[in-house]
């Protein structure tokens, strides 16, 4: 049965560094939950401690309830998959698979059913009497799903499991990751510092910076409705251009800038407030705007990069701003380089952070 897990005022320094500060947060039964941040943010210590790697030196975590804080790793029957697989490569993929259960002291025919059962969940049953060595990066990866699979864990923890492998390896597993662990009804805390990972397969995920979470939502939730310009820039890319509100009237927001006068849906700063406007790549237009569109500005592409489903363009504004912009679907052979372009985006796309 999938597991709650209660993260409560958590704190860890190694010496004066505070890797994990305060932080407090739920993660629900079943749920696939994601820690995402840049290097030295404290989401592979905050995964350590919830699996009993690491002591905090204060706060609590307890799994469906359950206080685990000071409990030793063996106690808290949670499946770990490392990013660097950690695989005997004496042993065959049913032995690797089989360990944990041998330590458990699983009687040999139950270890057998539950070590058949694991491997076929990953689709790796033919594979059984193969070693390590012989497998590819991506079917490594597996085994060591199946592994953490095999003891029945109340909650499943991954430590970056797709880093080590090569792009088109890593597409196809995080499906597949997805797949396992809503099969086996598995509640799983996985850490990365890939976004598009995360965007793709979480339930739901938290944005960490400095030991402290900056924002908790779904994908889409964090991805459309940023709360400041360090989530913004960390999920996706951002155009960024500081101003300040002029008025709001009707549900619209009209913010100054050095590009002229934009205006936003969803927004309610006072006026006269500094604001800083995120727009999104994708979410500029470049075709014609609709009559009396607001949010239209003129520029010059400089470069062009044609990458079949999109084009990337580089395009000059005013005031020395240079702004990204990903065309979708765009016409073979039509480059923009050193053409002058007319853009537009639609007021719901422009996402108002404030200081």
């Amino acid at each position: 049965m999938a597991v709650s897990i209660q993260i409560e005022n958590l704190v860890k320094s190694f010496d004066a560094l505070r890797a994990v500060d305060n932080v407090s947060l739920r993660i629900e039964p079943g749920e696939l939950f994601f820690l995402l941040g840049p290097s030295g943010c404290g989401k592979t210590t905050l995964l350590r401690a919830i699996a009993g790697f690491h002591q905090p030196d204060s706060g609590a975590i307890r799994i469906d309830g359950r206080d685990m804080t000071r409990l030793p790793p063996h106690q808290r029957n949670t499946g770990m998959v490392f990013q660097s697989y950690a695989l005997w490569p004496h042993l065959s993929v049913a032995e690797n698979v089989a360990f944990g259960l041998e330590l458990r002291r699983v009687p040999r025919a139950e270890r057998r059913r539950r070590v058949a059962a694991a491997l076929e969940r990953v689709h790796m049953a033919d594979r059984a009497d193969t070693k390590p060595n012989l497998l590819s990066g991506g079917q490594q990866q597996r085994v060591a799903l199946a592994r953490a699979l095999v003891i029945e864990p109340q909650c499943l923890l991954l430590d970056e499991p797709l880093s080590n492998l090569d792009a088109k390896l890593r597409l196809e597993m995080r499906s597949e990751i997805r797949r396992i662990c809503k099969q086996a009804g598995l509640t799983a805390v996985y850490v990365t510092h890939d976004q598009k990972e995360a965007l793709s397969i979480a339930d739901r995920l938290a944005i960490m910076r400095r030991g402290a979470i900056e924002q908790i939502g779904t994908p889409a939730e964090v991805y459309r409705y940023p709360v400041n310009r360090f989530v913004a820039g960390f999920i996706g890319e951002g155009n960024f251009i500081e101003g300040h509100v002029a008025g709001v009237a009707h549900g619209l927001l009209r913010v100054d800038t050095v590009l002229g006068s934009f205006t936003a849906i969803g927004a309610t700063p006072a006026a006269g407030v500094a604001v800083t406007l995120c727009i999104r790549p994708e979410s500029i237009r470049l075709d014609a705007p609709p009559a009396n569109a607001p949010n239209r500005f003129d520029g010059r592409c400089l470069q062009t990069v044609y990458q079949g489903e999109v084009a990337q363009h580089i395009v000059a504004l005013a005031g020395n701003v240079e702004w990204k912009v990903v065309e979708l679907n765009p016409a073979a052979g039509a480059d923009r380089a050193n053409a002058p372009v007319r853009a537009w985006v639609a007021p719901e796309n422009v996402i108002v952070l404030t200081a």
